[in-house]
Formats: structure tokens, C-alpha cells, sequence
């Protein structure tokens, strides 16, 4: 017997309920992405990091990321998350190839180098080229422009969560960038 009534929009979205229970349970897949400026020859020239108040409402900075829903392709939770965290006008340059420059592990316990108090996490994480105007949306503050020597910073990495810092470095390092 079928329930008369309009089809949910998103039925890859979990209840807070269910989504609770799945974070007690199984690690979740998320996508991270470090947006970059490049010159004429593709050189980043400039890193995008995202200011936001975290749970506990400290200020703290933090990359792009979020949750890949059941049956969405990289590629679109990827581009889905650059354009909800950067707005509709930022123009992500999605890379040709679906591999991460780095595939990171988020546990909720200390002593971890990433941490994620809410839940066992593995993330696939990106550098993503933008060209277009950015205006951060949802819960992000403000995305400040660093040039990668900035970014690379002790200082920067102490302000990120997670160990995010060290993934900044990684991005860094993975497009020649880390000095």
C-alpha cells in the first residue's frame, strides 16, 4: 500500500534523528574543498578560508566541506557545497578528475590529528579554483583571501578546527604552493 502525499525533495536527507543515530554508528563520507585564485598559468595565487562560529560559539576558520548524500555524485556534493558556503556567483572550476589530494580521517575522540567531536568522518578533499564574485551564505562569516605564505602559517593553522590546518598545508603542498 502506498502513502498518498508529495514526495520528499531530498530523500537523500536524514532526519536529525536518523542522522544521529548514523553518526553513532558508521563513519559518514564528506568532501572538502579549499577554494584558490590562480594566475594566467594556473599558479595559486590566492587561498579562500571561511570564518564561522562553531557549536560552542567560538570564531574559528575552517575549509568548505559537507556531507555526500546517498546517491550524489562527487562532483555534485563537491559543487553543491562551493556554491551553499560561497554563493551562487563564485564559478568553481570542479577538477577533471574525481581524485582527492588527500582523503582525511575526522575521529570525536582527543589525540587524533583531526578531530570532529560529533562524529567519525572521512573526508575527500579538493583544491578548487573559483572565479567569480564569492559571498559566503549559511553559517560562514566572511571568507578571507590569503596569499599561500599567509595561509601556511602557524598562526592561521592554530585558528582552524579539527587539525584543518595541517589539510590547508596538504592542499598547499599538493599544488606546489608550500613554501
Amino acid at each position: 500500500m502506498s502513502s498518498v502525499g508529495t514526495p520528499d525533495p531530498n530523500p537523500g536527507w536524514l532526519s536529525e534523528e536518523e542522522l544521529a543515530e548514523a553518526r553513532r554508528r558508521l563513519p559518514l563520507l564528506y568532501v572538502e574543498a579549499v577554494p584558490v585564485r590562480v594566475d594566467g598559468i594556473g599558479r595559486v595565487t590566492e587561498v579562500g578560508i571561511l570564518l564561522r562560529a562553531n557549536a560552542s560559539g567560538d570564531i574559528t576558520r575552517t575549509l568548505v566541506s559537507g556531507r555526500v548524500m546517498f546517491g550524489e555524485g562527487l562532483r555534485d556534493a563537491l559543487y553543491r557545497h562551493l556554491e551553499k558556503d560561497l554563493g551562487p556567483m563564485a564559478f568553481p572550476l570542479l577538477p577533471a578528475s574525481p581524485v582527492p589530494f588527500s582523503v582525511t580521517e575526522y575521529f570525536p575522540f582527543p589525540g587524533a590529528q583531526f578531530t570532529d567531536d560529533r562524529q567519525h568522518a572521512v573526508s575527500l578533499a579538493y583544491v578548487v579554483p573559483v572565479t567569480g564574485t564569492c559571498e559566503p551564505r549559511q553559517d560562514a562569516l566572511e571568507l578571507t583571501w590569503m596569499s599561500p605564505i599567509e595561509a601556511a602559517t602557524d598562526a592561521v593553522a592554530a585558528e582552524m578546527e579539527g587539525g584543518r590546518g595541517a589539510l590547508l598545508r596538504a592542499a598547499l603542498a599538493s599544488v606546489g604552493r608550500l613554501f
